[in-house]
């Protein structure tokens, strides 16, 4: 007997949402955040509830997730992370803050409170729908600055230079200090005579203990990384899907739906001899740097990789994607079959003749000088006829692909 009853992918995330907000208010109801009295004495230093159970949160989440990455089960470059905009950010804070402290809600616990019948909650909720209207019809007068001082995915230990695993202990180790002092304070200002209890003790000694040992179990190599995503991944190099003709990243060059970060990973001195007038030199130890600035960038990219041949070129590719970049692709043969199109442009460069053996990632042409950039064929330009003999060539493979993650966030 066929089940009457089908829940379409959209409707089921939905379900899942809804389940989800359901369980974070009836634990925000649970934890008294829907009595406002009790969410402002976090400023008058009566009543760290607040803190308490929002900080044990973040840290207790914070601790699971990259545990969780560390074992592999977890690709915390598909984790969302709200973009930074600096100055929008601080002064936003600040005014959520102040209205925080004159009506003793938050947006997210002001319909806690309204759920629970609340007047003084229902009239906050009002006017967050009606703060959420005015913003939407003013934004105009301001969008420039609205969308200042961005900085795209920010993390803590990216700003500190230091692994995760290094800055979740020292994280926690600041949470573990802000408790205490969140008791002493309840103690001498609100008048508690309670301390931590038995289980509190426990759960923080085994936070605490799961923080300090994730530094010494150490955070996944990118060859560890790049074996993840292996298995989906070489069939794609097998089939060469992500080798593009030279055509096809002369007219990446020119689309506009995206912008074209070209990454030569070649020698200083195959550089200089000669490279693409767009190509940024990188070093496969610079690589994990260029992956953070590509994704911290909002504009939808594509990057090429470029070596003589393509051998260097892979590997770079197996980087990149390991590290979570997404549009990567590898012009294929490099700049060696990149002049078989473009050298006959300038007589200065001339092909060589190799034997001996396989000519891998060796410059097959001979260089009067150091040309660098300064050659036609660094830079060719559409209207040398170059267009229609190599789209009669090759066969588009980029297929554009949006970085994952959803949209949003906000406050509990």
């Amino acid at each position: 007997m066929d089940f009457p009853l089908t829940i379409e992918p959209v409707m089921l995330k939905y379900l899942v949402h809804f389940i989800i907000g359901i369980a974070f208010g009836a634990a925000l109801e649970m934890s008294g955040f829907a009595i406002s009295t009790r969410l402002a004495g976090q400023f008058y230093f009566k009543d760290q509830t607040v803190l308490k159970v929002m900080f044990g949160a973040v840290v207790t989440a914070m601790v699971l997730i990259f545990w969780f990455v560390a074992m592999g089960w977890l690709d915390y470059e598909r984790i969302w992370v709200n973009p930074t905009y600096l100055w929008p950010g601080i002064v936003g804070g600040l005014i959520m803050g102040v209205g925080f402290i004159i009506g003793g809600f938050c947006p997210g616990t002001s319909f806690v409170s309204a759920a629970t019948g609340k007047l003084d909650g229902l009239w906050f909720a009002l006017g967050v729908v009606g703060g959420v209207l005015l913003f939407g019809e003013t934004e105009p007068l301001f969008h420039t600055w609205w969308y200042s001082s961005y900085y795209g995915r920010l993390t803590l230990f990216e700003v500190f230079g230091t692994s995760y695993g290094v800055m979740v202990a020292i994280v926690v180790i600041m949470a573990l200090l802000m408790f205490w002092g969140a008791d002493y304070l309840e103690r001498k200002v609100g008048g508690y005579t309670t301390g931590w209890t038995r289980p509190a003790k426990w759960g923080f000694g085994l936070l605490a203990l799961a923080a300090l040992a994730l530094p010494l179990f150490g955070e996944p190599s990118v060859d560890e990384l790049w074996a993840r995503v292996a298995p989906e991944m070489e069939p794609k190099l097998q089939a060469r899907e992500v080798y593009i003709h030279p055509g096809e990243l002369m007219e990446a060059r020119y689309d506009e739906r995206f912008r074209t970060v070209v990454l030569d990973v070649r020698s200083e001195a195959d550089y200089n001899l000669f490279h693409l007038r767009w190509a940024h030199r990188a070093e496969m130890d610079d690589l994990p740097a260029w992956a953070r600035r590509i994704k911290k960038d909002p504009r939808l990219t594509v990057v090429v990789l470029v070596s003589n041949d393509d051998q260097a070129a892979t590997e770079a590719w197996k980087t990149l994607v390991a590290l979570g970049v997404p549009n990567v692709y590898i012009l294929d043969g490099g700049i060696n079959h990149w002049l078989d199109y473009f050298a006959k442009d300038d007589p200065r460069i001339h092909p060589l003749s190799l034997t001996g053996g396989a000519a891998s990632e060796r410059l097959r042409w001979d260089f009067d000088y150091a040309l660098g950039e300064t050659s036609p064929a660094a830079d060719p330009v559409p209207d040398w006829g170059w267009h229609e003999e190599l789209l009669e060539e090759f066969q588009p493979k980029i297929k554009l692909e949006l970085p994952a993650g959803p949209s949003g966030g906000g406050c509990g």
